[in-house]
């Protein structure tokens, strides 16, 4: 007995041995796969999510994010910016960067540049907070704007410490939203100005474009809410506002129907989801990137009879999914044919060089919670090491 044990384990070193020979010349697991992207040749299919740091002192971004930044770049690799404002109403969290003033905009270059260096292709992803914000964050002391007047309860933040205090919103009238769209139209262009590749387009997580998308939210009686269409107007015609702006090939949406973050939750999701991958093909946009239904709060995964499959099959462009994965199911998930490209968050954060760990399967760094959100320009942001290098 103990030597057929012996054996078998002899075997699986063997083949293990055999397999990481070979991963010098070819990459041999799905995610380190090339993969063309509209314009985009991607060497491999991991991507680095969007991932709010708040670091941006002043809502400026600073030279520490080019380090950052250019320490998870790698040749034909797919990088997303944090979650970046669209205007002076779009913030909801101290020191999160924005794009609608040229300081702004000057600010990014070099961090793109830096990007661009290492051969990385750089989007940067467009939010607008909506309801989830507080009179501090706004200009004047107003109220933060949304598609309601219903306030969110007091939030425990991303940290699991703070709690956000959000003052209730004002609902947006019919005749402001044109120059929301717009908000965002101009700072797809200055995200072009400032050497982006293209834009994401934040549809997630419980912030303005999704309050409008989702039923528990959407109690508006114009054209803007109601019928599921209606409460995907304001998202499509943002969508259609870009694409006429930048060009639908550098275009992404991140969506995330079955999530129920910020007490955006939706009595239909499925349907939600599958209205807004069926709609999108009409633009012809570059991704849709989907949060996947296990990830129902942020951060934490849950047991779920949804999947994306049928988002999967109905879109027509490349699909991105996120939420909780790992080198396995990240693998399986383009095997599979149910992606095209992973997004990683936390792993990707603690591990610069998640790419060549993933191809070499080295141990991975373990992320710390606590420095995930603090204004330190280096502790928990780039002083996770690297692989000790062996050559």
């Amino acid at each position: 007995m103990g030597t057929e044990v012996h054996t078998h384990e002899q075997q699986q070193n063997e083949e293990i041995i055999t397999e990481s020979s070979l991963s010098n010349e070819v990459p041999t697991i799905p995610l380190l796969t090339p993969y063309k992207m509209g314009n985009f040749n991607l060497s491999h299919r991991i991507v680095l999510a969007p991932l709010t740091r708040q670091r941006s002192y002043n809502n400026v971004p600073q030279r520490h994010a080019i380090l950052y930044y250019s320490q998870r770049a790698s040749k034909g690799g797919l990088l997303i910016a944090e979650a970046t404002g669209v205007s002076d109403t779009a913030q909801g969290y101290p020191d999160t960067p924005g794009i609608w003033t040229k300081e702004q905009v000057e600010a990014w270059k070099p961090i793109v540049d830096a990007v661009h260096a290492k051969g990385g292709i750089f989007l940067c992803q467009i939010w607008h907070v909506g309801r989830v914000s507080n009179e501090d964050f706004q200009p004047n002391g107003q109220a933060p704007i949304s598609c309601t007047d219903k306030p969110v309860m007091p939030q425990l933040r991303a940290n699991g410490i703070d709690v956000a205090r959000l003052s209730p919103p004002r609902r947006l009238r019919t005749d402001e939203i044109p120059q929301i769209v717009n908000d965002f139209r101009l700072a797809a262009r200055n995200a072009m100005e400032a050497g982006f590749d293209g834009v994401e387009i934040h549809g997630a997580h419980g912030y303005l474009i999704d309050q409008f998308m989702k039923d528990q939210v959407n109690d508006r009686t114009d054209q803007y809410g109601g019928s599921l269409e209606n409460r995907c107007r304001f998202a499509l015609e943002i969508v259609e506002a870009i694409c006429n702006e930048i060009g639908a090939d550098k275009v992404g949406i991140r969506l995330s129907p079955f999530a129920n973050y910020m007490e955006s939750g939706d009595s239909n999701p499925e349907a939600l989801g599958l209205y807004m991958a069926e709609t999108l093909n009409k633009y012809g946009i570059l991704y849709c990137h989907m949060v996947e239904p296990r990830m129902k709060q942020v951060g934490e995964k849950c047991e779920t009879p949804h999947s994306l499959l049928p988002m999967r099959k109905a879109f027509q462009g490349t699909f991105m999914v996120a939420g909780g994965y790992d080198r396995e199911d990240g693998n399986k998930a383009v095997a599979e044919n149910r992606a095209d490209l992973v997004a990683f968050g936390r792993l990707f954060l603690a591990n610069p060089d998640l790419p060549r760990r993933f191809e070499l399967d080295a141990p991975l760094n373990k992320y710390n919670r606590d420095t995930f959100y603090i204004s330190d320009p280096v502790v928990g942001y780039t002083d996770y090491p690297f692989l000790e290098t062996t050559d």
